[in-house]
């Protein structure tokens, strides 16, 4: 049978969804289908992808072990609740927990990095008896009203006001500010371990010692929110072994499933034991499908892949650094593995638009930042074009303002 969907423009499907969607975006592309670190709009244009869906697609698009495995478990089964025992579900966990460090031992699944966020949240109630939370100044949590509190960015949170969780903001890295703020009253400390919304952001090593510290004296959890920095992104399983400190949770979604949704809430056997039984649940959350795609990528990280983020991770820093020296318009590259950032002394909006006319794909983290999170398979020769990408976009931007 033809497909109906061929010889529609990006222009007509771009027109159909705004009659029905939200009205929260207005997409300038319409995209299709994709391949590897490519992706490919209705008119036949094709993009190196940088977005990877916002931390996403960590095999890519199309990979064929992850094609494979969701086909073969569409055939099979789909729907298993997690109050009833599933092969696959099993297998996944036991390849998650081959990789998270210890004391991790337990997960609840769910579907979304804002789900996760709010299972530890409520976790972390049940764990120590207390309601108050302390987050981070540029932290991202999510946006539904669970974790809202704990999300810096007031244009967020202030039009849903009253919050129903109490959180106390201190600056990402000031330890005398996190030491003043947990007290007896703290549940958990919420950390990124690389802040991604925030601008890319890799926590002061100092900083995420002594919140161990700090947590361990007063009674509360330490969580780390993985959602985006999670999964390899960053060249090692979880991004806060980096620091050499263990979690009580930590919470993962985004590339976990390769572009399946799936979240979890990781946590040690202490604190999963302090929910009663039946005192959380989900429909969705570990369903075969999204455990099959997650067995995969968890399957390519342990056969080499996160080698790999660390290989071309190094090799495109290096790259988007020898640009900086040259550019005075970057005022700095950071962050882990392919989880980077570039600071521009200006807004990034132009740059980005002249990188989607140049055939890339990225997207922003905060109005200056330039965010660089492709799937984790990334070429060497991939991570040049963006460079050269860049630097070409930064030379368009500059002649249209006639600074060339």
């Amino acid at each position: 049978m033809p497909d109906s969907r061929q010889n529609v423009s990006s222009a007509e499907i771009i027109a159909r969804d705004a009659h029905h969607n939200s009205g929260l975006w207005s997409p300038r592309q319409a995209f299709v289908r994709g391949d590897g670190c490519r992706i490919y709009d209705a008119d036949g244009n094709a993009f190196l992808d940088l977005m990877a869906g916002i931390a996403v697609a960590s095999l890519g698009h199309a990979h064929p072990a992850l094609t494979d495995a969701i086909c073969e478990q569409a055939g099979r089964l789909l729907v298993c609740p997690q109050n009833l025992a599933n092969d696959t579900r099993a297998e996944f966990l036991e390849a998650l927990f081959a990789l998270a460090p210890a004391p991790l031992n337990r997960a609840f699944l769910c579907s979304s990095g804002s789900e996760a966020n709010e299972g530890a949240l409520k976790w972390a109630r049940a764990a120590t008896g207390r309601a108050t939370f302390v987050a981070t100044k540029r932290g991202f949590s999510g946006r539904t009203l669970g974790v809202l509190p704990l999300t810096w960015t007031e244009a967020y949170r202030e039009p849903f006001e009253p919050l129903g969780h109490q959180a106390r903001f201190v600056g990402y890295g000031d330890v005398a500010e996190l030491d003043a703020a947990v007290d007896g009253d703290v549940a958990a400390v919420v950390l990124e371990p690389v802040q991604g919304e925030g601008g890319i952001h890799p926590a002061d090593i100092e900083f995420v010692r002594e919140a161990r510290r700090i947590t361990r004296e007063r009674g509360a959890l330490l969580v780390f929110d993985e959602i985006q920095s999670g999964a390899g992104r960053t060249g090692r399983f979880l991004a806060h072994e980096h620091f050499g400190v263990e979690a009580d949770v930590v919470t993962m979604a985004k590339g976990l499933g390769g572009g399946v949704p799936i979240g979890a809430v990781l946590m040690t056997d202490e604190v999963a034991a302090a929910m009663p039984k039946g005192g959380h649940g989900t429909t969705f959350g570990g369903n075969p499908l999204s455990a099959a795609a997650g067995r995969v990528v968890l399957q390519e990280l342990r056969g080499g892949l996160l080698d790999h983020v660390r290989t071309v991770g190094e090799h495109l820093r290096a790259r988007l650094d020898a640009l900086a020296a040259e550019e005075p318009r970057i005022r700095e590259v950071r962050g882990l593995g392919l989880m980077l950032g570039v600071e521009l002394k200006e807004k990034a909006a132009p740059v980005l638009a002249a990188l989607e006319a140049r055939g890339v794909l990225a997207i922003n983290a905060g109005a200056t930042v330039i965010r660089f999170v492709p799937p984790l398979v990334i070429s060497e020769a991939e991570a040049d074009e963006a460079v050269e990408a860049l630097r070409g976009a930064l030379a368009d931007t500059a002649e249209a303002r006639g600074e060339g």
